[in-house]
This record gives structure tokens, C-alpha cells and sequence, in this order.
């Protein structure tokens, strides 16, 4: 079985797809006490260990994988924190502790040498400065931006720590491969140099209209008629945020569909701000996929209303349109059951993905095989 290593694996979306695709996970790593139980209490067998990436080196790895110091590991893989890089956030990049969490996993694949890896993190890594500086010290009066903060420089220097691979990357949306979401993230999928092969991302299965023989996206209500729970979990709205909720139009809306006399008084400050602000007081839409599950559903930005009923989604309704497998369990508090859910890689996505990577390397050991055999012909004539 191909073996691989995990990092940063939450509560086990890229775990499970990479299992699903038939990888033997030799060692998961993860900080977080109460993900750790989750993976625990889903997969027993897994070999989970609590602990900081930055603690990790060749010899940790090999000793908690049980893995003999001559043996190659196949593939190495992790959604690392994305918080340095969101466009919500301060953009450290790898000034923030979470952004030297990725350049310490590129260390890793260095000292390692797996065959692949594979690194997720959010879009805006792509445009991001190695250093951010301030909107209002830019400009007229201000000297030009240096060459690390312009956009992208971040990107550069992260490929930069990924030498002696072959990188491959490209902004998912897994909408486009059949999951209820349209989340993007960015992938990296590197392939040891020395093997002679680049990884080529999956062809897309779905559109938005299904057209060229594609399947059309899957939409909210095609997988909430699929959806069968007992009893659902979730965060209750608070009075104000209620009574505005039931005033959206079930099967889906938003603040622009509230009455005219009320929607200023409900947006508060907002009402006079810029952006689109589609997020606020927002019921998903029945005939759409849904928007990227966020570490909770009631932010007042950032809302997730269940289509027809007056409530957020609720965990279980999160977990099947991350597609994780029906029975999964998730550990701790209502709120770190969300942000667990809300940070991984759709199973769906991160199996099709695993898929194309395992049938990258049968292709790299057939191709070993072949160069072995024609070797060992070459060596036979030369005695001849």
C-alpha cells in the first residue's frame, strides 16, 4: 500500500479522501487536543499523534510512522492554517506564526523526499505580500512598494522553499467536481525531481450548467433532500437577528430581500458601507451550491441561514455538504465542531485529488520497473 505522512489534519477532510483513495496514512499530526479526538473517535487504527509541526524533523517523522530510515515515503500532505493569508485577516503571511507553519512543512518535504506532496490554503495566498504594508502608507508622499511587498511575493518565496520538486498548482472550486459547495482553495501538488513526472490536476467533472458533457453543480436543495437526521445541533439566533431572518424569503435570500422600512435599521453601519454584503442576514439558496462553510454559521457578515427554517445549518447538515461519511463524529463544543468542519478539505474533493496522485505514482513505479529492466538488458549485453 502507498504509504503517506498528514499534517495539520483537522478534523480529517483530507485525511479521509486520501484513505478513501487508497492511501496507507502512516502518521497524522495535529496541535489541537480536541481535533486529535475527533480523528480518534472516527478512525481508532489512525496513527494520531498531538503535536506542532515545528517541533517535527526526518527522524521524528520515521520513529512515530514506524518507518524503517531507508524507506521512501510516498506522498506527504496538509491544509496548513490559512488565517496569515485570508483577505479577512492582517495578512502576516510568514511573519505570522501560522504562515511559518507552511514554510516549516516545505522544510519538512525537503528532509523527507516523499515522491509528492501536497499543500492546500486559501486564494489569497496567491496575491499576498511577503511583507503587507498598510493602505494608508501607500501612495502619493509615500516611496514605491519594495519588491517583497507586491502582490504575489509571498507565492515566490513559498515555491522557492519547495527546490528539488516539480510544483504544480491551481485554484480549486470544488463545485467542479461534484461537492454541494463552491469553495475555492488553492493546491500545491509537488513531484521530486528526480523522477521525471509533473502532476497534472484531475479534469473537472461539473459546471454551473452542466454544458460540454459535463454534470451541472449539485445544488443546496439536492442535497438537503438526501440529508436524514433525528436531531439536528446548532446555535440558536439571538432575538434581533431572528425576527430579521423570518423576514427572508424561504429557499433563499439575504439582506437585500428584507422590507424596505426595516433593512436600514437591521444593517445598522453596515447599510452605509461598501462590498457586496451578500453574507448578511443570508438564507441559503435552494437552486445554488452552497457558499464556503466558514468556521461558524452565524456570523453577522457571514450568515449561513438554512434555506427554510429559521435557524443557522446545523453540524449535521455542515458535515454532509463537506461530505463527510455518514456517522462521523465530531469532538468538543458546539463551536469547535464548527470550526473543525468549517477547515477542511471537502472529502469528496480531497478523494479526487488522492486519486490522481496514487495513479501518479503506479506510474512512477512502473516507470522505475521499466528503467530497472532495460538497465539490467544493457548490463546482460555488455557481458555478452
Amino acid at each position: 500500500m502507498t504509504t503517506a505522512i498528514s499534517f495539520f489534519a483537522g478534523a480529517g477532510g483530507l485525511d479521509t479522501g486520501m484513505h478513501q483513495a487508497g492511501f496507507d496514512i502512516r502518521l497524522t499530526v495535529e496541535i489541537v487536543d480536541t481535533f486529535c479526538n475527533t480523528l480518534r473517535l472516527n478512525y481508532p487504527e489512525l496513527n494520531v499523534k498531538s503535536g506542532d509541526i515545528m517541533a517535527y524533523d526526518r527522524e521524528r517523522i520515521y520513529s512515530e510512522a514506524n518507518l524503517n530510515q531507508d524507506e521512501e515515503v510516498d506522498f506527504m500532505f496538509g491544509g496548513s492554517p490559512c488565517q496569515s493569508f485570508s483577505t479577512a485577516g492582517k495578512r502576516k503571511a510568514f511573519s505570522d506564526p501560522r504562515g511559518q507553519a507552511m514554510i516549516k512543512f516545505a522544510e519538512l518535504v525537503r528532509e523527507v523526499r516523499p515522491k509528492v506532496f501536497l499543500l492546500e490554503n486559501v486564494k489569497g495566498l496567491l496575491s499576498a505580500a511577503l511583507k503587507h504594508r498598510p493602505l494608508n502608507q501607500r501612495g502619493d508622499g509615500f516611496p514605491p512598494l519594495e519588491e517583497d511587498e507586491l502582490p504575489g511575493s509571498a507565492l515566490k518565496h513559498l515555491l522557492r522553499q519547495f527546490r528539488g520538486y516539480n510544483v504544480n498548482l491551481e485554484l480549486v472550486n470544488a463545485a467542479n467536481y461534484g461537492v454541494p459547495q463552491t469553495r475555492e482553495r488553492v493546491f500545491f501538488v509537488g513531484v521530486r525531481s528526480d523522477l521525471g513526472m509533473d502532476f497534472q490536476f484531475p479534469a473537472k467533472t461539473h459546471s454551473p450548467e452542466g454544458a460540454d458533457g459535463l454534470q451541472r453543480w449539485i445544488t443546496v436543495g439536492e442535497l438537503l433532500q438526501n440529508v436524514h437526521v433525528d436531531e439536528h445541533h446548532y446555535v440558536d439566533y439571538s432575538a434581533d437577528r431572528l425576527q430579521y431572518m423570518q423576514m427572508i424569503p424561504r429557499g433563499g435570500g439575504n439582506w437585500r430581500d428584507l422590507p424596505k422600512n426595516i433593512v436600514k435599521i437591521a444593517m445598522g453601519g453596515a447599510y452605509e458601507s461598501g462590498g457586496g454584503k451578500v453574507g448578511f442576514y443570508r438564507r441559503l439558496w435552494v437552486d445554488r451550491p452552497a457558499p464556503t462553510m466558514l468556521t461558524s454559521p452565524i456570523q453577522k457578515s457571514t450568515n449561513l441561514g438554512h434555506p427554510y427554517e429559521d435557524r443557522p445549518l446545523s453540524i449535521e447538515e455542515y458535515l454532509a455538504i463537506q461530505e463527510f461519511p455518514l456517522g462521523y463524529q465530531v469532538a468538543g463544543s458546539i463551536s469547535q465542531k464548527y470550526t473543525q468542519i468549517g477547515n477542511a478539505v471537502p472529502v469528496r474533493l480531497a478523494r479526487v485529488l488522492g486519486e490522481s496522485i496514487l495513479e501518479l505514482l503506479q506510474n512512477i513505479e512502473f516507470q522505475r520497473h521499466e528503467n530497472d529492466v532495460n538497465n539490467q538488458v544493457a548490463a546482460a549485453a555488455i557481458d555478452r
